[in-house]
């Protein structure tokens, strides 16, 4: 017997939607979906979410709704990450939530989860797929306000630590200009070294074999090391890139102006302004992971905390 759950991610940068069919031979896609929405937009500045922005999420929420009816998902789970954490207004942003999910199961609304929390969920949805003995895995997360590390192997986390650094945070903090100035460049690799530098004194990434990568920075990344014209979710879904082609491609997104990434065939316009910032996160990853672990390719995963939200509710 079989029942359909709906998972909602809802980030700094994104939300998505997975509506999947829940066997006992694991999860079945249905739909899957992102919008890129901007919730976060000048949190960091403010400490507050934006009209436009809350605005912006209730449309993409409504019509994940709409489409939870029409497949008859009778289970959901949202979880609201990095930008809900702290903000001032975030009662009015719940209230939206509720009044939405509501419809589809009664009581329903947003969690703020942990940082904790969060990169759990993000592992067990990125390695359900991966062959055991290449533990132990060490699975990033690169979201638009934070960055979730962690460690673990098939039977679950052992260390794991969300960084207050993303893409967004990172280039409303860092990188002004059209394209980043040297001295904008280097401001920022110092801000995500510090932060980095917080996540593996208490995550020992040395221990690692493989490194997994989720989320849309290094999904796009991905595609643009394939040189890919068009993004293909399959051929990216645990691709492996080579750190000699990583960096290229890093280096060369970092460097770019807005409109070069905007001509990039797999970029999505909502990611154009800030994957600068997220290509500094890896490269500093990359270096970190080689030097302590030995690491030297990164596997791609389109699978990942919307996956583990989906199993959490699965019956």
């Amino acid at each position: 017997m079989s029942e359909l759950v709906a998972a909602v991610d809802c980030g700094t940068n994104s939300i998505r939607l997975l509506i999947a069919d829940v066997r006992p031979d694991g999860l079945h896609d249905v739909h899957r979906e992102m919008r890129i929405v901007r919730l976060g937009q000048g949190v960091d500045a403010t400490g507050e979410f934006a009209p436009d922005a809350i605005a912006r999420t209730r449309a993409a929420l409504a019509d994940y709704a709409d489409l939870m009816r029409q497949h008859g998902v009778t289970r959901v789970r949202m979880v609201a990450t990095s930008a809900a954490r702290d903000v001032g207004n975030r009662a009015e942003f719940f209230a939206m939530t509720s009044e939405i999910l509501g419809q589809i199961q009664p009581g329903a609304v947003a969690e703020v989860i942990s940082g904790d929390e969060e990169a759990r969920l993000s592992f067990h949805g990125a390695v359900a797929e991966l062959d055991s003995a290449d533990a132990p895995f060490v699975v990033v997360d690169l979201g638009g306000g934070s960055t979730e590390v962690v460690l673990g192997d098939g039977s679950g986390v052992s260390a794991a630590y969300s960084a207050d650094i993303g893409c967004v945070r990172l280039t409303e903090r860092c990188l002004q200009s059209d394209p980043p100035t040297a001295a904008e460049v280097a401001a920022a690799r110092e801000v995500v070294r510090e932060r980095l530098g917080e996540a593996l004194r208490v995550v020992p990434v040395e221990q690692a074999r493989t490194w997994v990568g989720v989320a849309g920075t290094f999904t796009t990344i991905a595609a643009l090391a394939q040189d890919m014209t068009t993004y293909d979710s399959e051929a990216i879904h645990l691709s492996t890139a080579p750190f000699g082609r990583l960096l290229q491609v890093c280096d060369q997104l970092i460097s770019m102006t807005r409109k070069q990434r905007a001509a990039l065939g797999p970029m999505h316009e909502g990611r154009v302004d800030v994957i600068g910032g997220g290509a500094i996160v890896v490269e500093e990853l990359a270096e970190a992971l080689g030097s302590r672990a030995g690491i030297t390719t990164l596997t791609v995963s389109e699978h990942d905390i919307l996956d583990g939200i989906a199993y959490s509710i699965a019956p």
